[in-house]
């Protein structure tokens, strides 16, 4: 019972979590259990290492600042450095890739001041220079994994980064306190709101808001594919040309493998490559396999690539924009 009830809260509830007072009684009344069985699964899961947290996923540079960066770092230092890296409270992700470009990490911050602040910080910190590669077009983000071979839901209709808006204060606290993750109580949201200092009502407004506007990509059960057996992790890069980049990236960000596709900057001399897709799976050759496919399927072959495959991860938490 326990192993069908957990495969059910980790596939299921990705995206289709209840906002509404009582969530995780809706939960227990969808699966046919009770409501302090669901909690008390969700804390196990969460302390296995399975999810990080049930709550917001925030898009990209609608809320906040963020961009992801590169450094070149002697093997032999690299622990070292990624450890220095990892002490900024704005590194949400970091990895070590297969590349000369070796150390790959992601950065948020409340605004587009602060985030440049904390890359100088960070570049003084390591001792090493450091690329950043900002979001310039997203073709999909989601990074949910369907456990069962389903289809994910296709990509919403490409779009280039808009300028962030500015929000008030009581958005910037909801912000801080939903990327902590829902606290497991009866009445999350109710908890939220005396946090916050509005309503529950409020909180629920804003969150459905945010969803329907794009700033939330997703709300519900964020899992850590790693601990659920996804361990080839593949960054695929392209240099395509500058008039095709956004015509190819639509397109393979339909792909079932895909989790996630955005154009970024070339970087020239030492970082070409201007198309990222993320690609996960339970082996490499597996990996390897889906990616020539996808390449040849549609006609990159003569386009210049690399595969980043993922080697060790230092850090993997939620984003922090406040």
């Amino acid at each position: 019972m326990d192993d069908t009830l957990d495969f059910h809260l980790l596939n299921d509830f990705q995206r289709d979590f209840p906002l509404c007072p009582a969530p995780f009684a809706e939960l227990a009344s969808r699966l046919g259990v009770a409501e302090k069985v669901v909690l008390g699964r969700l804390e196990n899961l969460r302390r296995d290492g399975k999810i990080s947290r049930v709550g917001a996923v925030f898009a990209p540079k609608r809320i906040g600042a963020s961009t992801l960066a590169a450094m070149a770092v002697p093997p032999e230092k690299l622990a070292t450095v990624a450890a220095a890296v990892n002490r900024f409270p704005e590194v949400n992700h970091n990895y070590e890739r297969e590349h000369r470009y070796n150390l790959w990490f992601v950065v948020t911050a409340g605004s587009e001041g602060r985030l440049q602040a904390t890359l100088g910080a960070i570049e003084q910190a390591a001792g090493y220079p450091l690329m950043p590669l900002p979001l310039l077009e997203e073709f999909h983000i989601d990074l949910g994994f369907s456990l069962n071979g389903e289809a994910r839901p296709k990509p919403a209709t490409a779009r280039p980064v808009a300028p962030v808006q500015p929000i008030g204060e009581i958005e910037r606290r909801l912000i801080a306190v939903l990327q902590e993750g829902l606290p497991m109580f009866i009445r999350p949201f109710q908890l939220i709101a005396g946090r916050v200092g509005t309503s529950e009502g409020e909180v629920l407004t804003r969150i459905r808001r945010w969803l329907e506007e794009g700033a939330i990509k997703r709300f519900g059960v964020v899992v850590r594919h790693h601990e659920l057996g996804y361990r080839a992790n593949a960054m695929l890069v392209h240099d395509i040309p500058d008039d095709r980049v956004s015509e190819i990236g639509r397109a393979l960000a339909e792909e079932p493998a895909v989790t996630l596709c955005y154009r970024r900057p070339r970087c020239l001399p030492d970082w070409p490559y201007n198309l990222f897709c993320m690609i996960h799976g339970r082996e490499r050759g597996e990996v390897e396999a889906t990616i020539a496919a996808l390449r040849q399927r549609h006609g990159l072959d003569a386009c210049a690539h690399d595969i980043l495959f993922s080697l060790t991860r230092f850090k993997q938490n939620g984003a922090r924009y406040a």
